[in-house]
């Protein structure tokens, strides 16, 4: 099997690894990088509990081969706190009990991220329309909307 060397970012910390050119992204990140917020799912994208940001826009990490990230940036939910402080989707999902088991919670969290990037105060309508890539068997998404809609609040307010 073929190999590259690739070189990119994750949370902020620069990286250099050879990989297999079939290697998924997804796998890469929990196996070879240790950074298990990132789930497993449906492995064919569909439930969402695979995303990261990729230079700041979600994707879902089961659908990209590593070899795709030369070059470029990553962020996983252990990269999303700073200075020991929790982001505030994190502190709002724990806080509005939009956690339920946990499992989709992270992909949940860096897809929140985009939809804020892109939509700092959305509507309920709106956070329901960008999440909706993403799959929770555990709840009827209400507690992860509000989650949300806390988030955009206090970010946005700057509290």
């Amino acid at each position: 099997m073929s190999t590259h060397r690739i070189e990119f970012q994750v949370n902020g910390e620069s990286h250099s690894a050879e990989v297999a050119s079939r290697r998924l992204l997804s796998d890469f990140l929990r196996d070879d990088l240790h950074l298990t917020g990132t789930k497993r799912g449906c492995e064919t994208g569909t439930c969402g509990a695979c995303s990261v940001l990729l230079d700041g826009e979600v994707i879902k990490s089961c659908l990209m081969l590593a070899v795709q990230v030369h070059g470029r940036s990553i962020t996983t939910i252990e990269g999303l706190a700073a200075n020991d402080q929790l982001h505030p989707l994190q502190k709002n999902f724990m806080q509005c009990g939009g956690l339920q088991c946990g499992y989709c919670t992270p992909g949940f969290i860096m897809a929140s991220c985009d939809l804020l990037k892109n939509t700092p105060q959305p509507s309920c309508e709106e956070v329901r329309h960008g999440l909706s890539g993403n799959l929770c068997r555990c709840t009827g998404y209400t507690q992860i909307v509000e989650s949300v809609l806390h988030a955009a609040q206090e970010m946005h307010h700057g509290n």
